[in-house]
């Protein structure tokens, strides 16, 4: 047994002495020596759009679908089990859906009750309900008794089988409009429980708001945002949060874009808007895909604060999607959208004693939320968007000077629409372009010279979507693999090298439903219990957490590191840490070792070495583990140098203290 394992042990060390041997040897050059060149805060931040149930049915807890009844099939998520709803003399009873003249939430429901026994309504949730085993949950309903002894009304969560995992009840006292509050705990973990509604009595009631929510919201805040989700959003340091897209911003028509103002006030009073994702895709068609805006501005606003985040707020300029109708808004009529620009930028900024600010303040945040951004379109490209830019720069900056503003240079990296748009933005002086890249992993590491020739005194750049793709550009069959965020992570060195031309970069799309999403990959997967983070995630995160404050060069052979021989590198320091901060990309299927001579400052004996890896390209992560995820160790500095193997197929962070 003994000698066997000495055999076993000298065969792995020798193994091991050959891997090393097969490494490919770099000599680099780590220069200390200041550049002048800032990492901005904003440099690595978050892209939010409502799309794969983003909002309701992910980051907003709502479990409710179509709570106020708003869809445009009004009763769309709701069942009457016992009902036969063709039949308005049922036995049981039945619902109609009544429409008043209130702005904003137009609908409720009239339930009459025939049968003492009961009349039951169903929700079906987002893909179902999740609930937890001893978990607390609670429920609201605005509820009006018109006529008749309903006496109760019972809440149950249901699971599959039809069992009670949880159960409340409300007793309805008023024929005038009424909020009721209760709180149900769960007694199963159940991932696609259902809400069962029973009223008890028989009579005509009205009700809406039907309303859920876990008690254990980010932050305790009653109606919040899912923690677990909040959460995976906060680790990763972002500079900016980006709301609320994306072509959401635009609408397939300019009546369905994202209107600030419709989301913002008392909830109840928003107005539901179908979701410009709705029907986009033939591969997953989703028609109960709605906003309900419980996520709106001030939740946007509230939720950048909460992580750090600068918030970036994007506004239509007045052009719908022009990959679907391009309707445009005549020059003549753009006012009033100029108008939500500067009254977005009162909401955001403005004391209590104007419009707008006052509403921030009677919504609960009477501090400004100090707004420094604002985008003017998405992706618009051509003629008709510059025009329109330049009436809404003239605006903004004639009210508020010193407010950065956002402009677009179309929805791809290269091409006429990409070259008109840059052409005429750096002509008009644009602050920040906006420039967008969804293409292969090849291209990622193609592009890692990207911004090296872009000029250093015309508009700094905002990579504001980008993702690498496993097939093709929304692909139903595009997966979060580690050879996709192996190629962001190599490119992203080019956007750290060029941080004196790049100020803002985001993947995008963030979020995606595990059962509801459109487009695919994604940063973070979740379902109605869980989520996970992808190794594009992770690569965002040792990006964001490791992002410095001062560019430093480093160099092989004098020139920058930049996929020669398949290694990426970049370099800053912190000057709040006093680190340096090293991250290399190695594509290649063989380790390489760095040899790290400094010059200019000497660094302690030993550092941190972060690694992510995986030997296969195509693994990802998913709800049972995360085979690709960071790995923290220690290292020893010899004479002052830094020398690390960087394994193959990996993405490495070296710290060291200065």
């Amino acid at each position: 047994m003994k000698t066997n394992f000495l055999k076993s042990t000298a065969l792995t060390l020798a193994l091991a002495g050959t891997a090393l041997c097969n490494a490919q040897q770099h000599k680099l050059t780590l220069d200390l020596a200041d550049t002048g060149v800032k990492i901005q805060p904003t440099m690595y931040g978050i892209f939010f759009e409502d799309i794969n149930f983003g909002a309701d049915g992910g980051l907003y807890a709502e479990l409710v679908k179509n709570r106020s009844f708003e869809f445009e099939a009004p009763l769309m998520g709701w069942e009457q089990p016992n009902s036969d709803k063709h039949k308005l003399n049922d036995k049981s009873g039945f619902a109609t859906i009544i429409t008043n003249n209130k702005e904003g939430n137009k609908n409720f429901c009239r339930v009459e009750v025939k049968d003492a026994g009961g009349y039951t309504l169903i929700n079906e949730g987002f893909r179902g309900i999740g609930v937890k085993a001893n978990d607390t949950y609670n429920l609201s309903i605005m509820a009006a008794n018109q006529e008749g002894n309903i006496s109760k009304i019972k809440f149950q969560f249901i699971d599959a089988n039809g069992a009670v995992v949880g159960e409340t009840s409300v007793s309805p006292s008023s024929k005038e409009w009424k909020k009721y509050t209760a709180q149900l705990k769960a007694t199963k973990t159940e991932a696609k429980a259902k809400l069962k509604i029973t009223f008890e009595g028989k009579g005509t009631i009205n009700i809406d708001m039907v309303s859920i929510f876990p008690q254990d919201t980010w932050k305790n805040r009653p109606s919040g945002l899912r923690k677990d989700l909040v959460q995976k959003l906060y680790d990763l340091n972002p500079g900016f949060l980006r709301f609320p897209g994306g072509c959401i911003v635009e609408g397939r028509v300019l009546e369905q874009r994202y209107q600030w103002k419709k989301t913002v006030g008392a909830v109840e009073d928003r107005e539901t808007l179908i979701n410009r994702w709705n029907t986009e895709f033939a591969h997953k068609p989703t028609p109960d895909y709605f906003q309900s805006f419980g996520l709106g501005f001030f939740e946007y606003f509230q939720l950048a604060e909460d992580i750090g985040a600068e918030p970036l707020p994007i506004l239509s300029c007045g052009i719908a999607c022009q990959f679907n109708t391009g309707e445009l808004v005549p020059l003549a009529e753009l006012d009033p959208y100029v108008q939500d620009a500067l009254d977005l930028i009162e909401f955001a900024n403005g004391s209590a004693s104007t419009k707008w600010g006052k509403l921030r303040t009677d919504m609960g945040h009477p501090q400004p939320f100090n707004l420094k951004f604002i985008g003017v379109g998405n992706e618009q490209w051509g003629p008709d968007y510059i025009a329109r830019y330049k009436v809404f720069e003239k605006a903004i900056h004639a009210k508020y000077p010193t407010i950065k503003i956002v402009s677009g240079s179309g929805p791809f990296p290269d091409g006429d629409y990409f070259d008109y748009g840059w052409k005429q933005l750096k002509e008009l002086n644009a602050q920040i372009v906006d420039e967008h890249y969804y293409n292969s992993p090849t291209w990622f590491k193609d592009n890692a010279t990207r911004y090296d020739k872009y000029d250093r005194k015309g508009p700094k750049v905002f990579a504001g979507e980008y993702a690498a793709q496993s097939k093709d550009i929304a692909s139903a069959e595009n997966k979060n693999t580690w050879d996709c965020a192996l190629a962001e992570a190599a490119f992203m060195t080019g956007l750290e090298r060029n941080a004196e031309v790049v100020h803002m970069t985001s993947y995008a799309p963030l979020f995606a439903h595990a059962d509801g999403w459109q487009w695919t990959p994604d940063l973070i997967w979740f379902n109605n219990l869980q989520s996970y983070a992808t190794p594009n995630y992770y690569v965002q995160k040792l990006y964001g957490n490791n992002a410095g404050t001062d560019l430093v060069a480093i160099t092989e052979g004098g020139k920058a590191i930049t996929g020669q021989n398949g290694l990426f590198a970049t370099a800053v320091t912190d000057k709040n840490t006093k680190e340096v901060i090293i991250k290399v990309v190695n594509t290649t299927d063989k380790a390489q070792q760095t040899d790290i001579s400094v010059k200019g400052k000497k660094l302690a004996a030993s550092g941190t070495l972060i690694t992510l890896k995986n030997d296969n390209l195509k693994s990802e992560n998913n709800f049972q583990t995360e085979t690709v995820a960071p790995k923290e160790s220690t290292f020893k500095l010899s004479g002052g140098k830094i020398n690390v193997d960087v394994p193959a197929y990996s993405f490495v962070v070296i710290k060291v203290k200065m």
